[in-house]
């Protein structure tokens, strides 16, 4: 199974068009009025209509209202919502679309508890603490993340888990190591391709997905 690849916070039809072209299985944008990446539902109208079949639409929110969701749904094609704040499963689950929930990794993080705690996600998204709600552009130590289950007979997660999603800190230059470190369903990325804060860079979009390696995980 090769490693899927999600480039995120995208703002322009070039990049969007980069992104398919270099191979990016999924597309990120951010509603986060926050975020120097954050679009509006407009663009995002605009954005999602170029994104071709079997290329998925994610949009990223923070703690939204229920109206808020169910706006982003109605502007545009999503086909996977990332929620990247304190959102319950209760809340995550309740629109029908499948959804990702970002977990933060530091010394405490618990994979097996997190994929109990969020069961009917689609995936868990690992990344990195931070002092806010956006992603810290720093990895994480990849060794917190354990393949082990609880009775130890196993390198594998249950086939009823949510598939896990690296990100934090992910450039060109080390997403090999992390991938044969982590071993993820896919990786996602985001300020790893900008020139500079918030601002996308088709040269390092194109290296980052060529850099990505094929790995038998989930």
């Amino acid at each position: 199974m090769r490693t899927r690849i999600k480039i995120c916070g995208l703002k322009t039809l070039e990049h969007v068009d980069v992104a398919v072209e270099a191979g990016a299985d999924a597309i990120g944008f951010v509603l986060w009025p926050q975020s120097v990446r954050a679009i509006d539902l407009s663009l995002l109208a605009t954005l999602t209509k170029r994104v071709p079949a079997f290329v998925s639409c994610v949009a990223l929110v923070v703690n939204p209202t229920k109206e808020q969701v169910n706006a982003v749904l109605e502007t545009a094609r999503i086909d996977l919502l990332q929620f990247h704040g304190d959102e319950p499963r209760e809340f995550c689950e309740q629109f029908g679309r499948p959804y990702m929930k970002a977990i933060a990794v530091d010394a405490s993080f618990d994979r097996l508890k997190s994929e109990q705690q969020y069961s009917s996600a689609a995936a868990l998204l690992l990344d990195t603490p931070s002092a806010g709600y956006g992603g810290s552009g720093k990895t994480f130590d990849w060794n917190l993340v354990s393949w082990q289950l609880i009775n130890n007979t196993t390198n594998k997660p249950s086939a009823s888990a949510p598939a896990l999603v690296l990100s934090g800190g992910l450039t060109a230059a080390n997403v090999a190591d992390a991938v044969n470190a982590v071993h993820p369903f896919a990786v996602d990325v985001s300020s790893g391709v900008e020139s500079s804060r918030g601002v996308k860079d088709s040269k390092l979009i194109r290296e980052f997905c060529a850099a990505v390696p094929n790995f038998i995980g989930r």
